[in-house]
C-alpha cells in the first residue's frame, strides 16, 4: 500500500502567493471580492478566537510547569526564558541597524496604496466580537496557569487540559489548513492594489537579514555553552547538526527529540539531565521563533508606519517568551500564540497579521531548528550546573 502524499504547509503558502498573484491579473472583479469576503470573515474569526487559544494554551502550559523535578526545573525554566527572550533582543538590536537600509517607515499604509488605487472592499462581513480583550486573556492565562501550578489542583487542571486540545484541534484542522486560502487573498488584493511587487522584493531581503541572524544566534548560544563548560563550542555545535537538519524536515521540536537527545548525550550531557532538560526544551525554549517573530514584526512594524520604538518592543519581547511556552505543536504554532500580542501591543490589522504570517512560515522550518539546535546548548549548562553541585 503506498503512502499518500501530504503537502507541508510552506509549500501550499508559497503556491498560494504566486497564485494569488497571478489570478489577480484576469481574475474578474467580481470573482476576486468573493475571496476578498473570505478573508473579511476568516480575519474577523481570527479576532474572536484569539482570546481563547490565549487562555487555551498559556495556562495549561503555565500550570505544567509547577510539576517535575523541583530546582532542576526552575533552573532549565529560567535558562530557557531568558534564552528566548535575548535572542528578541537580540533580532530587535540587529534589525533597527540593518532594515533602514532598504526600508523606510509607512512604506507601505494598511489599506491604503502608493498607487493611488482604491481599497476594494468585501461583499460582505460578519462581526465576531471576541469574548474578552488579548490582554484580559493574557492576565486571566497567568492567574489560572500560576494559581493551578501553586495549588496543584486536578479537577479544574483537566478541564483545561481539555479545553487545550479543543484550541490545538481547531488551530491544526480549522485555522491551519484555511491559511493558504487566507494568504492567496491577501496577496491577490495587494496585487490588485498596486502593492504587491515592493512588498515581495523586501520579503526576501528580511528572510535573508533573519537567516543570518539566527546564524549568528546560534554560534553566540554555543560559544556561552562552551565557555561554561569547558567544551570546544564549534565542536559541540557541530554535533548538534543532526538535530538542526532534522528539524528543517519535520518542522516540529517536538518529532526531534530523539535525535536532540542523541546529540546532546554525544556532547557529553549526562543521560539524566538530557533526558529531563530536552523534551521540556522542545516545549518552553523558542529562542528561534522568538527571535524569528521579533524580526518579521519590526519589518512589517516599519512598513505599516507603526511604533517600533525599543519601549513597546521590550514589553512584546517580555510577554512573547512567555506566550511561546504555550505555542502549540503544529507548523506555524508559534505565530498563532503571538498574534494576539501583535495585535495588542503593536497595533496589528486584519492585513499585517496575514502579512506576518506569510512571511513567518516561509521560514517556519528555520525556526524550529534554531530551537532544537539551541536546546543542546541548554542542556550543555545545566548538566554543567549540577555537576558543580554534585
Amino acid at each position: 500500500m503506498k503512502k499518500s502524499f501530504r503537502m507541508g504547509l510552506l509549500p501550499k503558502v508559497i503556491i498560494a502567493i504566486a497564485l494569488g498573484i497571478g489570478c489577480s491579473y484576469f481574475l474578474p472583479m467580481w470573482l476576486m471580492r468573493v475571496f476578498f469576503t473570505f478573508n473579511a470573515v476568516f480575519g474577523n474569526f481570527l479576532n474572536f478566537i484569539i482570546p481563547l487559544i490565549i487562555i487555551g494554551l498559556v495556562a495549561p502550559g503555565i500550570a505544567e510547569l509547577g510539576r517535575g523535578a523541583g530546582r532542576l526545573l526552575g533552573i532549565t525554566a529560567l535558562l530557557a526564558y531568558f534564552s528566548t527572550i535575548l535572542a528578541g533582543f537580540f533580532a530587535y538590536a540587529i534589525c533597527v541597524g540593518v532594515y533602514p537600509s532598504f526600508l523606510y517607515p509607512g512604506m507601505y499604509a494598511s489599506g491604503a496604496t502608493e498607487m493611488g488605487a482604491e481599497s476594494i472592499a468585501p461583499y460582505f462581513t460578519i462581526e465576531m466580537p471576541p469574548v474578552m480583550g488579548v490582554m484580559s486573556a493574557l492576565i486571566l492565562a497567568f492567574v489560572l496557569g500560576l494559581g493551578l501550578a501553586a495549588v496543584q489542583g486536578s479537577v479544574f487542571k483537566s478541564v483545561l487540559s481539555e479545553f487545550r486540545e479543543v484550541v490545538t484541534l481547531t488551530i491544526a484542522k480549522v485555522v491551519i489548513p484555511l491559511f493558504p486560502l487566507y494568504i492567496f487573498g491577501i496577496f491577490m488584493k495587494l496585487c490588485a492594489e498596486g502593492e504587491v511587487g515592493h512588498i515581495l522584493q523586501v520579503f526576501i531581503k528580511v528572510i535573508a537579514v533573519i537567516f543570518a541572524i539566527h546564524i549568528v544566534w546560534l554560534l553566540l548560544q554555543f560559544l556561552v555553552a562552551g565557555t561554561v563548560a569547558r567544551k570546544n563550542p564549534f565542536r559541540c555545535l557541530w554535533n548538534m547538526l543532526s538535530a538542526y537538519v532534522t528539524a528543517l524536515g519535520t518542522q516540529s521540536s517536538a518529532a526531534t527529540i530523539p535525535v536532540t537527545l542523541a546529540q546532546a548525550k554525544k556532547n557529553g550531557v549526562s543521560e539524566g539531565i538530557a533526558d529531563f532538560v530536552i523534551p521540556l526544551c522542545a516545549t518552553i525554549h523558542l529562542a528561534g521563533s522568538t527571535l524569528k517573530i521579533v524580526a518579521c514584526a519590526y519589518a512589517i512594524v516599519l512598513m505599516g508606519g507603526l511604533s517600533g520604538d525599543l519601549g513597546t518592543f521590550a514589553g512584546f519581547i517580555c510577554m512573547l517568551g512567555v506566550t511561546m511556552v504555550a505555542a502549540p505543536g503544529v507548523p506555524g504554532g508559534a505565530i498563532m500564540a503571538a498574534l494576539g500580542l501583535l495585535a495588542s501591543m503593536l497595533g496589528f490589522d486584519e492585513t499585517l497579521l496575514g502579512m506576518m504570517i506569510a512571511l513567518y512560515i516561509t521560514m517556519d522550518s528555520f525556526g524550529t531548528a534554531c530551537n532544537v539546535t539551541g536546546d543542546g546548548a541548554i542542556a550543555l549548562i545545566v548538566d554543567t550546573i549540577y555537576r558543580k553541585k554534585a
